[in-house]
């Protein structure tokens, strides 16, 4: 396993220069052995929605299992085994996203299980409201972070089956609460050992339901 490191966000050059923008969502590696990622059982019916219960508010997700099952079913156990409860938004960049999943309040890391294969090629938009996941430079590399888009982000769509153009699978749409995500965009942010864009104040997880 690769050493851990922070949510520190990567782009290639070129969708850099095209975006405005040198960073793009990634997850860290937990340095412990993972766990296998759930399998679907036959003629599983996949949660449609989420809620993500904050410090500013509830945050409602449409989830898109016919879309990305593999990446609602991986969430949604992550939810339901408590994973999210008392984790952070720990990188919020207003103008692009705001992303957590990973850390506590003191940007400890959580242990995560495998990764789970990149379902970008559904051609879901990252489009301002939706939710992807985030990950290492590696595209089949993501786990439990996730972000939610706070504008259009067309440069983390799926171009190609390549290392650089796989892109970040969408597999949520916020249908209510995009007034919290642009509360907690705005908040000032810091560095915390070696941690970029880290809230001041950290922005609680206090839950996340599926519904």
């Amino acid at each position: 396993m690769k050493q851990a490191r922070s949510g520190w966000l990567w782009m290639a050059a070129a969708v850099a220069v095209a975006a405005g923008c040198s960073q793009a969502p990634t997850r860290t590696v937990a340095g412990k052995p993972a766990e296998a990622a759930p399998e679907a059982p036959a003629a599983e019916k996949l949660p449609a929605v989420a809620v993500i219960r904050t410090a500013a508010g509830e945050i409602e997700i449409d989830l898109f299992g016919d879309r990305a099952p593999a990446t609602v079913r991986n969430f949604a156990d992550y939810a339901r085994r408590g994973h999210f409860d008392g984790t952070i938004f720990h990188r919020v960049m207003d103008g692009f996203m705001i992303q957590g999943g990973g850390f506590t309040p003191d940007m400890r890391e959580k242990p995560t299980r495998a990764p789970i294969p990149n379902e970008a090629t559904n051609r879901l938009g990252n489009l301002r409201g939706t939710v992807a996941m985030a990950r290492t430079p590696d595209p089949h590399s993501a786990s439990s972070q996730f972000f939610i888009n706070v504008v259009d982000n067309p440069m983390l769509d799926h171009r190609a089956p390549t290392f650089d153009g796989f892109g970040y699978c969408v597999f949520g749409r916020v249908s209510r609460g995009m007034d919290v995500v642009d509360r907690i965009k705005t908040v000032p942010t810091t560095s915390v050992g070696g941690h970029e864009n880290v809230p001041v104040q950290p922005v609680l997880i206090e839950k996340v339901e599926i519904r």
